[in-house]
């Protein structure tokens, strides 16, 4: 038997990694089959484990912007109140908005950055946390994962429904809304697109699955879509999802970024590619600054 190579190890350590991170085994048995395709695999699986001191790259003190938390009604939602993370430029105003939608796991410090990133971008930014009526993201991610999975999804998106009515109507908003999100909340920036029609300008999905065709003759919003390569799952829901755009004619376009895994925007993991995230993020502020104008 021929032995694997290097790069078939460390893609065999993402799959797993990408096992893991959509609930499909736990922390323990992700680091128990890495353990057995070897030392190298094992060490490689504990250095994907996020460290969220890498990902702050606007500080909650930056003099740009301001940052606070907030809490609003959520009728139809999980406990019928949430609470997120609202972000705005420095000074006075009014903005063009923009939801930032987690991962599967609730508001972590890495999304809470890029609501940040948003804000010293020169938008008015909310960062819902999915996990509200359980209390808040808990300061880790298998814990999270864990609360996410528990809640009603359905509800949950519910929530996430009603975070972009808030800041839709806020007082410093623009009234112009975007929506963008990664691997779960990718999925549902796609499903806010078709649940809001024309009260969403503009959507910016980060490897999240597409919407169901069904939906997409309700989808008014431009939507620009950020895969990665090595990301089958996830890209096998486009090419019908893109064909029912197109005869929609709904504005639409798409970058699959070469040699990246899906998560490669969030720079808590080893799965981050830095110019693939810096080059998709120039493209996200680009495009809302286009149809949020």
């Amino acid at each position: 038997m021929q032995a694997l190579t290097q790069i078939e190890i460390d893609q065999q350590v993402f799959d797993l990694y990408d096992e893991y991170c959509h609930g499909g085994i736990d922390r323990r048995e992700f680091l128990k089959k890495a353990g057995i395709l070897g030392a190298a695999a094992l060490a490689a699986a504990h250095a994907l484990l996020p460290n969220y001191a890498r990902a702050q790259t606007i500080s909650f003190t930056d003099s740009r912007i301001k940052a606070t938390y907030v809490s609003y009604p959520s009728p139809g939602g999980n406990s019928g109140t949430m609470r997120g993370y609202l972000a705005q430029p420095a000074g006075t105003g009014k903005w063009p908005a923009v939801l930032v939608i987690h991962e599967n796991r609730g508001l972590n410090p890495y999304i809470e950055d890029v609501a940040r990133r948003a804000a010293a971008d020169g938008f008015l930014a909310l960062a819902p946390d999915g996990l509200a009526p359980l209390g808040g993201y808990p300061g880790n991610d298998d814990d999270g994962r864990t609360l996410q999975m528990k809640l009603d999804q359905a509800k949950l998106r519910t929530d996430m429904l009603n975070g972009a009515r808030f800041l839709k109507s806020h007082a410093l908003s623009t009234g112009k809304l975007g929506a963008t999100g990664f691997c779960w909340g990718g999925g549902t920036a796609n499903f806010l697109a078709a649940a809001m029609g024309a009260d969403l300008n503009a959507a910016v999905p980060y490897y999240g699955v597409a919407a169901e065709t069904a939906a997409v003759p309700k989808i008014r919003a431009p939507i620009l879509a950020h895969l990665a390569e090595h990301d089958e799952r996830v890209n096998a829901s486009y090419p019908a999802y893109e064909s029912a755009l197109r005869a929609s004619r709904v504005s639409f376009d798409k970058h699959v970024y070469p040699g990246t895994q899906h998560g490669f925007h969030n720079d808590s993991t080893p799965r981050y590619e830095e110019k693939a995230a810096k080059l998709s993020w120039e493209r996200t502020v680009a495009f809302f600054r286009k149809h949020l104008a």
